[in-house]
């Protein structure tokens, strides 16, 4: 038997539940530059006007931001994975690490899903 097994289970778990919403995150980005593509199309025939070019450009920032962020989420997890199963094994009890990095990662998903509800809820006002 592995020692610390259900510990080790855990932190194994913890990663790729990280891992699977790293995905979604740069799925969600693809989705939203691909959207914003199919807009840039779609929007001369449907309204006969243009999207305006700060729009596009926030759909392409923003896109292109969610995939770096998911990137960013599967590297940190993968070094809290490593970390974690060294504390595991050590004898000593260590303090946890790493509380800044999480924090910042959750305001910036905080800060761009506003930014898209900005953008999104100005897009549909818009259109009235």
């Amino acid at each position: 038997m592995i020692k610390n097994f259900s510990d080790h289970s855990a932190n194994e778990r913890t990663f790729l539940a990280w891992v699977r919403t790293s995905i979604a995150v740069m799925a969600f980005g693809f989705l939203v530059e691909k959207f914003d593509l199919f807009l840039q199309m779609a929007a001369p025939s449907l309204a006969g006007r243009a999207l305006s070019v700060p729009g596009q450009r926030f759909g392409d920032v923003a896109g292109l931001a969610l995939i770096v962020l998911g990137t960013a989420m599967i590297a940190l997890a993968g070094l809290r994975f490593l970390a974690n199963a060294r504390a595991i094994d050590h004898a000593e009890v260590r303090p946890t690490r790493g509380l800044r990095a999480d924090v910042t990662l959750a305001l910036l998903m905080v800060l761009l899903g506003l930014s898209m509800l900005f953008y999104l809820s100005h897009a549909f006002v818009a259109k009235l």
